[in-house]
């Protein structure tokens, strides 16, 4: 086993207790960054960013947290690899006793065993390494917890831990197995002369060698024929990986005893290695601050990868809810002109309201200026009080039909935009309800908006001619035919249209601010019509936006902060810039001096 070089020693020198508090802070900070960024949305890369983050997340709190808190803790060794590899046995067979029950059917479901001398039982409690698994001291399958075995045959400063299949078909197994592997100090990779090519085992030393992790290989079960082809082909498999110097130990194929253990010359070497290991302090902290230094700068760098995934959801937020904003602003324009064009004054209201003013002969009567006391001008209003309810009623169709029609074009556009990418697709699959189409309570939301609006209406012409309701005028309108007549004057608010339609609508409007003016004055006939067509414009908007909140209440609930991807840059430059003054400074030593 190589020693780690001085530039990857973290915690140098009469600064050790400053820095590791300072580490551990800005490791704490990294995993909240990491906690708090979501990536839901089915991006390209999205899932293997998702598990990237989990494993990160997993590790600080396993590992490199609790590790970095107690450097004097014992070296844990993790014996991981291949179903079938041998792993228990290895283990028992170096322990000298059954500590762990190989298995007979694959897989093994089962927790894991740490065995450790009884002097070192303060360091595997509860809130020490792997604080998510329960500690146990019995035998079980539950996957959840950690079986501690003390046994006095473990060297002190030395804990080795049984890991489940790498390659299990238990998923949950192989899960745990990762898990584990990425809380080891050291790396005990067991595999086979028939498994030891296998592209799992080599997806693990390859983030080992990425992270720079101590690892120590084991061929177990090797025919002794086949010990210095397989041996040096495995060899050159490591160095082209990077694990050139990883210490490789060879175990032949060979009778067990009635225990379940390999002959003592087996495992010697490995067993006299462990052990130095475990009497040199200053090896044990190598290893340790090797492995511990490496995972460290990996998830520094790691982080920067989940953080520009994290970038991209948060732009994929950001198009989605333009698009589906886009949609509705553009009803919302769309309807606000067409109710204030004149396009509405025709059809059935435009009916309705000439069968109750008597079309021109009105007009006429308020152009000659005839006194209004005159029974001439009184009697211009051919339409009776149910003829006004008539006009009312039309209105609040077309005004529902106009608000309608604009609802599902902007569905069908928000949705088409959506659709249009892969995200989109997910969320409009998961949305419960078919966002392509105006709700199904709309119709019903619509038909209430305009009747509240036109009982604004009316109560705006109620309020306005409170003191003018026993003149002749106001009792010949009546507060419904002044109400109406309101209505027409806000739908050709901005006289749009054009052609044939623009002298009947222009003509309706023209004469519906006569008549209110010949009962209110100029002045209050403008400012009715400003309220009414701002109270108009107000409701059909909330209507409009309640539907454009089915869009947008999708994406909020993804809770994807903006401010996430930075938070974790922030965070892992801490982390580095940490590393980087600990690894740069200057060591001083017990004399005061600037150590070379």
């Amino acid at each position: 086993m190589t020693e780690s070089s001085p530039d990857q020693t973290p915690f140098p020198g009469r600064r050790t207790a400053d820095t590791t508090t300072a580490m551990v802070t800005a490791l704490v900070r990294l995993r909240g960054a990491l906690q708090e960024a979501r990536l839901p949305l089915e991006l390209p890369g999205a899932a293997e960013q998702r598990a990237s983050r989990s494993e990160m997340v997993d590790q600080l709190e396993d590992y490199v947290i609790p590790r970095l808190m107690t450097l004097d803790a014992p070296l844990l060794a993790v014996v991981g690899g291949s179903t079938g590899a041998g792993k228990s046995t290895l283990v028992n067979s170096l322990v000298g006793t059954r500590v762990t029950t190989p298995g007979v059917l694959r897989p093994t479901t089962r927790s894991p065993v740490l065995v450790h001398h009884p002097d070192d039982a303060k360091w595997f409690g509860q809130d020490r390494l792997l604080p998510e698994l329960e500690r146990v001291d019995r035998q079980t399958n539950d996957p959840g917890a950690l079986q501690l075995v003390p046994s006095p045959a473990m060297a002190p400063g030395l804990a080795i831990l049984d890991a489940p299949d790498i390659d299990s078909v238990e998923e949950q197994n192989r899960v745990l197995a990762a898990q584990l592997l990425a809380a080891a100090d050291l790396w005990l990779f067991v595999t086979s002369a028939a498994r030891y090519a296998d592209q799992v085992p080599w997806e693990f030393l390859r983030k080992a060698a990425e992270r720079s992790a101590a690892v120590a290989i084991v061929l177990d079960r090797t025919a002794p024929d086949a010990v210095d082809t397989i041996s040096t082909h495995l060899a050159r498999m490591l160095a082209s990986r990077g694990l050139k110097d990883s210490p490789l130990f060879v175990v032949e194929e060979g009778e067990v005893s009635e225990l379940g253990l390999l002959p003592a010359s087996s495992i010697l070497e490995i067993r006299q290695w462990l052990r130095a290991l475990a009497d040199d302090q200053e090896a044990r902290s190598s290893v340790v601050q090797q492995t511990l230094d490496g995972a460290i700068r990996t998830l520094g760098r790691r982080t920067h990868t989940v953080a520009d995934a994290a970038t991209e959801q948060v732009d994929a937020v950001r198009r989605l809810r333009e698009d589906a904003n886009e949609a509705y602003d553009r009803a919302i324009t769309a309807v606000g002109e067409a109710s204030a064009d004149g396009s509405l004054l025709r059809g059935e209201v435009l009916a309705r309201w000439q069968e109750f003013v008597g079309t021109g002969e009105l007009l006429r009567s308020l152009e000659t200026r005839v006194g209004w006391l005159r029974d001439r001008v009184v009697n211009a209003v051919k339409g009776k009080p149910q003829q006004a309810e008539r006009v009312s009623v039309a209105v609040e169709s077309g005004l529902e039909t106009l608000i309608l029609e604009h609802a599902e074009a902007a569905a069908e556009r928000a949705e088409a935009s959506w659709r249009s990418t892969a995200a989109g697709q997910v969320l409009l699959r998961d949305a419960g309800e078919d966002l392509g189409r105006a709700s199904r309570d709309f119709r019903r939301r619509a038909e209430r908006a305009v009747r509240d609006w036109q009982g604004d209406v009316l109560e705006m012409v109620r309020s306005e001619g409170a003191d003018k309701r026993s003149t002749a005028r106001f009792l010949a309108f009546g507060v419904n035919g002044l109400s109406v007549a309101l209505m027409v004057v806000v739908f050709a608010h901005t006289a749009g249209v054009t052609g044939a339609e623009a002298g009947i609508a222009g003509g309706s409007a023209v004469l519906g601010q006569k008549l209110l003016e010949a009962v209110f004055g100029d002045q209050a006939v403008r400012s009715l019509a400003e309220r009414a067509r701002r109270q108009l414009e107000v409701s059909m908007g909330e209507l409009l936006d309640a539907e454009r909140r089915r869009y947008t209440d999708l994406l909020d609930s993804l809770q994807i902060s903006p401010e996430s991807p930075e938070r974790m840059r922030a965070a892992a430059r801490k982390v580095d810039d940490l590393r980087y003054a600990a690894t740069h400074t200057p060591v001083v030593s017990d004399t005061g001096e600037a150590a070379p």
